[in-house]
């Protein structure tokens, strides 16, 4: 089995740190924009997500400084229209989980039969954040409509 490429790794892991650290503002930040009758549950929704973003990161630090690295005190781009309705917020959520994604699989791609644990680790958390833009695409889609996010033409929700 060949070594990781520490330096390399951990790059792409602080890129990661800093992805789901924003995460944790973003969702947090959402949650208090959120009004009407749904909200309360739409608020829940997104303050579990700030949880979740909270919950990766310290995992990803945790990964940065077993690997002997210093992580990162930097956060991501905010991804902040200043749009307010909850579509606007999902499709800003959307992305942002879309970029988690390419995060990951470029950290698998890196540690791939290189560290068994790492690599496990890179897995499980692409297929988390896959399951949450999965989630989040449902979302946004009109009741019955079948077709994801990716198969409607841009500019349609």
């Amino acid at each position: 089995m060949a070594e990781i490429d520490k330096e390399d790794v951990v790059a792409v892991l602080n890129r990661i740190l800093e992805s789901e650290l924003a995460g944790v503002v973003r969702y947090t930040h959402y949650s208090f924009l959120v009004f009407g009758f749904g909200r309360i549950p739409i608020q829940s929704w997104l303050r579990e997500q700030a949880d979740e973003s909270l919950l990766h990161a310290q995992q990803v630090g945790e990964w940065i400084t077993t690997l002997g690295a210093y992580p990162s005190l930097a956060i991501g781009p905010l991804l902040d229209s200043h749009t307010f309705d909850i579509a606007s917020i999902l499709r800003e959520s959307l992305q942002a989980e879309n970029l988690a994604l390419a995060l990951y699989r470029e950290l698998l791609a890196r540690v791939e039969d290189r560290s068994v644990a790492l690599e496990e680790f890179a897995r499980q958390m692409i297929h988390v954040e896959e399951m949450h833009a999965g989630e989040v695409d449902k979302m946004l889609r009109r009741p019955g409509e079948m077709s994801t996010s990716a198969e409607r033409p841009a500019g349609q929700s």
